[in-house]
């Protein structure tokens, strides 16, 4: 399965920039995306694995509750 590489635009909408077959190249191409930012206005690049674009933008889409201390790992 492809990993993608999205910037995560304001009111949750998603810009494809890029899919790779492994992480380690989806991990370089948003490490090297966020160094070309600007400190004024970073982008929210996020890297997701999903068995196609739409199961990744449904990950991306879902909104996670925050860990509690406590809670089993």
């Amino acid at each position: 399965m492809p990993y993608y590489v999205f910037n995560v635009k304001p009111m949750a909408q998603l810009e494809k920039l890029g899919e790779f077959d492994a992480f380690k190249e989806a991990s370089a191409f948003a490490k090297a995306q966020r160094a070309q930012d600007s400190a004024e206005r970073p982008r929210r690049i996020k890297v997701m694995f999903g068995e196609h674009q739409l199961a990744a933008e449904d990950l991306l889409s879902q909104v996670r509750e925050p860990r509690r201390e406590g809670d089993d790992e």
